[in-house]
């Protein structure tokens, strides 16, 4: 039966997931063209490894998927997505290997503090309040950007009285959409309606079935989901808030020292920029490594 391309999209969302692609490598998840990047150890950056990381010569990270291109299920249940690339990569160049389990995103955070993790790999956003307690390993600035049906005259900027989807207790549920829907009852004009779906994927799915006028999300994960609409969805406005994004360790661990160095490591040798191109990302791309958006070494 033949469907039209709004319908056959929704349906291809339902049944894979918007986030983890109908235009990708229908087995591994990942887009076309894609192949890993694991480079080798360099043995003076292995050595800055704290010896009660480097002992079971694992690097123990946990994410929290769907979060698409960041982190997603392929259809044999593994964790994918470019900073699962990106962490993979460090422990490459520290000499240890590479494990990543699912856990709730609430847990991450305490599960490093109390060492059953080594590092934090959930899209974690590097700012003041995280920073108290942790030190982070920036691998990427991003913003908040929206999204909307082609055509739609949408703008961020003057949304009163729209409906918008988000993922629950994300920045753009929390720092745009709300404080946008409180301004503009300020204003006496009429609020936003906020759709908070629990993943990025059903909020995406809003917007392009006509739940939502429009979908704001991390902008790396706005472009996955418009990349993969088949033309359904389309940018609006411009980014706006960006921020950092990076490995959560703890505070005062030199693991930190270490993985920044390996990812200038992997900077220099244009690694980095590999893998993320592989993921579509060209924009946000750091030219040296931070530690708590200060050049590592440099605090």
């Amino acid at each position: 039966m033949h469907y039209p391309t709004s319908a056959r999209i929704a349906a291809c969302l339902v049944a894979t997931s918007l986030l983890a692609g109908c235009v990708t490598n229908e087995e591994d998840g990942t887009p076309d063209g894609w192949e890993p990047i694991v480079p080798g150890e360099v043995p003076e950056i292995a050595a800055m490894v704290p010896p009660e990381v480097a002992a079971d010569g694992v690097l123990n990270v946990a994410a929290n998927p769907p979060f698409a291109p960041f982190e997603f299920k392929n259809s044999r249940g593994d964790i994918v997505g470019v900073e699962m690339d990106l962490a993979r990569a460090v422990a490459g160049v520290m000499g240890m290997d590479f494990r990543v389990d699912e856990m709730d995103f609430a847990l991450i955070l305490p599960a490093v503090t109390a060492g059953s993790l080594d590092a934090g790999t959930s899209g974690f956003t590097d700012n003041a309040e995280r920073r108290e307690s942790f030190d982070f390993v920036d691998f990427l600035y991003a913003g908040v950007q929206w999204a909307a049906q082609p055509g739609s005259d949408v703008d961020p900027s003057d949304p009163c009285g729209l409906t918008v989807s988000v993922q629950r207790t994300t920045v753009s549920e929390t720092d745009d959409v709300r404080p946008k829907s409180e301004a503009c009852e300020a204003a006496g004009k009429e609020p936003l309606t906020v759709l908070a779906f629990d993943t990025a994927d059903n909020a995406a799915l809003a917007a392009l079935v006509g739940r939502a006028d429009a979908y704001s999300a991390d902008s790396p994960v706005t472009a996955w989901a418009v990349e993969r609409s088949d033309g359904e969805l389309e940018i609006v406005g411009e980014m706006f808030d960006a921020a950092p994004y990076g490995f959560a360790v703890p505070k005062g661990s030199p693991l930190a020292d270490a993985m920044a160095a390996a990812m200038q490591h992997l900077i220099d040798t244009g690694d980095y920029a590999r893998i993320l191109n592989q993921w579509n990302i060209d924009t946000g791309l750091l030219d040296q490594a931070l530690i708590n958006e200060q050049p590592a070494g440099g605090q």
